[in-house]
């Protein structure tokens, strides 16, 4: 039985396709069962609501938060009572060539308690496998998020942030964060060198719990993503994962705020830690 400091959180793994329908109604498959196993919190991964078959089709369905895709979304937490962390949706931007890639955060109510836009946007031509310039068709955020919720306070961030140890240290230092939410749809190439590794040392140094919503397997002819959706905990062991790194489903692990105090009390980072100014270069 969980200690009385416990909550349980659930992290889904999907393959969403250009199709809204289909997308959704798999999430609502999730969410039920993530309720029926008693989490409070469920996290889907970055893009959980479509991913186009090719360039532009995500501008096409790209919507306002008040739009009717959220509303669907919104009716599913409220129906199953439980917070939906929703890691990636595009949200129409200030013209029609741009989308923000934005992480939304709904109540058990089917409240938008907040939204955070990806302020690293995934430019790159990886190593054996695609070139991919988010920045042509996204608009970078420029505000660091984090909010309180029954599981603990949440950092939250997008994918490719996971690269910038910065913003996990501002959630952490300057935002109290305990729980830091990382909705991705890594490619297989980047995914299988370093998504568990990078998570684990976020949680580590950071001393935060770390979920991590996966998308997985091939999307389309030109798209697949690695999978693998983690839970970790502040000591950097993995509590949550589904056997199957390319299924569809949730992982469950509980949440133990004592256990992170307890790691905390024990490694005062936020006491040992030097400002940045403190590294100034010597004098010559």
């Amino acid at each position: 039985m969980a200690a009385a400091s416990s909550v349980r959180v659930a992290a889904a793994q999907m393959t969403s396709i250009n199709d809204l329908a289909s997308n959704f109604a798999t999430c609502s498959r999730l969410v039920k069962e993530a309720a029926s196993a008693g989490a409070k919190l469920l996290c889907f991964p970055e893009s959980f609501s479509y991913i186009g078959a090719r360039d532009g089709d995500s501008l096409k369905i790209a919507e306002p938060l008040d739009g009717p895709i959220m509303q669907q979304y919104q009716s599913l937490a409220r129906e199953s009572n439980i917070w939906l962390s929703l890691g990636g949706f595009q949200e129409k931007g200030k013209d029609d060539e741009h989308l923000c890639n934005t992480h939304v955060v709904i109540d058990n109510e089917g409240n938008i308690r907040s939204s955070y836009q990806k302020i690293h946007l995934f430019d790159v031509d990886v190593p054996g496998g695609m070139v991919y310039k988010e920045s042509s068709f996204t608009e970078a955020g420029k505000d660091i998020v984090a909010i309180d919720s029954p599981v603990g306070r949440l950092g939250l961030t997008v994918c490719y942030d996971l690269r910038f140890p910065e913003i996990y240290q501002q959630l952490r230092f300057q935002h109290e964060a305990q729980v830091l939410l990382v909705p991705a749809a890594f490619t297989k190439v980047t995914g299988q060198a370093h998504w568990e590794i990078l998570l684990r040392a976020r949680a580590i140094e950071t001393q935060c719990y770390v979920i991590a919503a996966a998308q997985a397997g091939k999307h389309n002819d030109k798209r697949e993503s690695y999978g693998d959706a983690l839970i970790i905990d502040p000591w950097g062991t993995v509590v949550g994962r589904l056997p199957d790194h390319l299924a569809t489903g949730i992982t469950v692990a509980d949440i133990d705020l004592s256990f992170l105090d307890s790691v905390r009390t024990k490694m005062p980072l936020a006491k040992q830690r030097k400002p940045l100014d403190f590294w100034k270069p010597a004098s010559l």
